[in-house]
């Protein structure tokens, strides 16, 4: 028998290590920037939330309850742009990761079927079609680079991990008529969407792109940039009801419930913008003090108009960067965990501390 450990590539945080050793030795301690995690507090009205669902001795549903869903219907359409959505076209699922990661297994896919993704994207894209034994293929432009004939489920990732990459109106209008042209399922993960700087991300549901149906299409959404809730795994997709029902009575067999408690804390956080807001301040600043002394120590950023992340260059292999900055104490992501195409990249991410930001700029 294989072991499905055979499909998978190597764990790419674990070649990181070394470096890690490297920054944390710096006398005031290592400021690290590699991995995009929340560290700022829980907002209270959504620790309360929680708090006051604790008690949920029974089993929660797989749909969630119907409190959960208003919450979803009414988000995705108030924040979205989505018209006339219904229950039937919101699904919660435990974390954006999993649903990323097992979505082509659960549409049915496997040998010689294609899952399409962005040349530089977030490698679990790549892990999802290795575990269903489709075949992972990049693109630039998906309308001239894939084959239809093939390609079954296509990602799109706006605002981009890593690059912070964000597609148009138009951009996004023109591939969801060619997906549809072809009969391929879009699949747009939006997760960095409410964290636009220098653009203004578009959700693939807004009427303007899909054209007030959700056929062939569906969005993933994440409570754990927007609200710090990457420890409570909340999050959800909304779109096709064909597509959604089919994984619904899939997830139900899997067990594949979000807990309840979380389904109540996420009825809080959806419900109230004021800590959003909060946040984004908290981001913006960080992400500016960054960008301005990574561009002073002579990286050059590209894209980065969104997400939580600089995507930058100094023109020299993606490790020697990250050695160059590990003697600093600060950590950052390789580009090429992402793509060959990030070899000369990497990513720093502007979710530490406050204080470990301004240590960072101080050592830059």
């Amino acid at each position: 028998m294989s072991t499905v450990t055979d499909r998978l590539p190597t764990f790419p945080w674990d070649k990181l290590e070394p470096y890690k050793k490297t920054a944390a030795a710096h006398p005031d301690g290592i400021v690290d920037l590699s991995v995009g995690t929340p560290v700022d507090p829980v907002p209270e009205l959504i620790q309360k939330a929680l708090v006051a669902a604790a008690d949920s001795p029974g089993y929660p549903t797989v749909w969630g309850t119907v409190a959960l869903r208003d919450a979803l219907v009414e988000w995705v359409g108030r924040r979205l742009g989505a018209r006339d959505v219904q229950h039937t076209n919101v699904l919660p699922v435990v974390g954006s990761k999993e649903l990323v990661a097992w979505l082509p297994t659960q549409l049915g896919l496997g040998p010689g079927d294609q899952v399409g993704y962005p040349r530089l994207a977030y490698p679990t894209y790549e892990v999802g079609a290795r575990l269903a034994r489709a075949e992972a293929v990049v693109y630039d432009d998906p309308t001239t680079d894939l084959d239809p004939a093939r390609l079954k489920l296509l990602w799109l990732n706006s605002p981009s991990n890593p690059t912070g990459r964000v597609l148009s109106k138009d951009e996004l209008t023109r591939i969801v008529a060619w997906a549809r042209e072809h009969g391929v399922l879009v699949v747009a993960d939006e997760c960095y969407l409410e964290l636009g700087w220098e653009a203004e991300p578009v959700s693939v549901l807004h009427e303007d792109v899909c054209g007030g149906t959700y056929d062939g299409i569906v969005a993933v959404h994440s409570l754990s940039k927007r609200s710090n809730l990457a420890g409570y795994r909340a999050a959800f997709v909304a779109g096709d009801a064909a597509v959604l029902g089919d994984l619904l009575q899939i997830r139900k067999h899997g067990g594949m419930m979000t807990a309840a408690p979380v389904q109540a804390a996420t009825v809080a956080a959806l419900g109230d913008d004021t800590h959003v807001a909060e946040q984004r301040e908290r981001y913006a600043a960080r992400r500016t003090a960054l960008r301005d002394a990574l561009v002073a120590h002579g990286f050059r950023v590209e894209h980065s108009e969104a997400s939580l992340y600089l995507w930058v260059t100094r023109g020299e292999n993606c490790w020697e960067t990250v050695a160059h900055l590990a003697s600093l104490g600060i950590l950052v992501a390789p580009g090429d965990f992402y793509g060959v195409a990030g070899e000369q990249f990497v990513r720093v991410a502007f979710t530490a501390t406050d204080e470990r930001v301004a240590a960072a700029v101080a050592r830059l």
